[in-house]
């Protein structure tokens, strides 16, 4: 996998505390940045003075497709935003073998759970588009919960959101076909549940495959199944005809 160092890059345009949109800000975000992050449980509910201290002069940097961004097993000494891209979180099992646990885009926040479960990461964490990350200090976390207890509950709101990913994950793979989950996928991109949607696939099919617990052939079977219900994928974009057809058939209530 590329080093991290080798494909990252900061953001320069507009100078030091001044954002894309020309908003200064004492955090050097600009306003649509600190939009994102008030769109993650962990940042929602704190006050502005702790999400000012805790992210301290910390700039976003931009990351290229394939960077690792930590590994399995390695010491936990930060977490990260994503303000735009997707980033893939998996574990090596003992055969070799990668289990891909979440896959997480603009708005949400990962690995900050690390920070307190024995100083480790559990699992690796790999750019899967170009994406631009804001990265938190660990050790800045654990100071500011130290000296503000009520932060701890910003700490659980964001622990779970992740346990209600992961239980709808699971109730996805073991109660849902396969032409079902992808269908399921699908509508969660479309901004509207009503009329026809074009959408481009966010990461690659043998990713979207491993998110959704299948085999690559499983995945190309159950993506051919969903041309009866009004979907066809030509490449990387996909038309569906009727989103919330599309939706009724996800939800159950027309067979495969």
């Amino acid at each position: 996998m590329p080093d991290m160092d080798a494909k990252l890059g900061g953001d320069r345009a507009g100078g030091a505390g001044v954002g894309r949109s020309g908003v200064r800000s004492s955090t050097g975000l600009d306003a649509e940045d600190l939009a994102v992050l008030r769109q993650a449980p962990l940042f929602g509910a704190m006050p502005v003075e702790a999400m000012q201290r805790l992210i301290g002069a910390t700039t976003p940097r931009r990351y290229e497709k394939g960077v690792t961004l930590f590994q399995q097993g390695q010491p936990a000494s930060a977490f990260y935003v994503i303000l735009d891209g997707w980033v893939k979180i998996a574990r090596v099992t003992v055969e070799g073998d990668e289990a891909v646990v979440g896959v997480f885009r603009r708005g949400e926040v990962f690995a900050e759970a690390a920070m307190f479960l024995g100083g480790r990461y559990p699992a690796s964490a790999e750019v899967v588009v170009p994406a631009r990350l804001l990265k938190i200090d660990g050790e800045a976390l654990r100071r500011q919960i130290r000296q503000d207890p009520d932060l701890a509950l910003c700490m659980l709101a964001s622990a779970s959101h992740h346990l209600k990913f992961l239980v709808e994950q699971i109730e996805q793979i073991k109660l849902l076909s396969a032409p079902k989950r992808i269908a399921t996928f699908l509508v969660e991109e479309c901004r509207s549940r009503r009329g026809s949607c074009v959408i481009e696939l966010p990461y690659e099919k043998l990713l979207i495959a491993s998110r959704l617990g299948m085999k690559p052939e499983s995945f190309s079977r159950a993506i051919g199944k969903l041309r009866a219900h009004g979907v066809h994928v030509r490449n990387e974009l996909v038309t569906i005809d009727n989103v919330e057809r599309l939706l009724v058939f996800a939800e159950g209530a027309v067979e495969d």
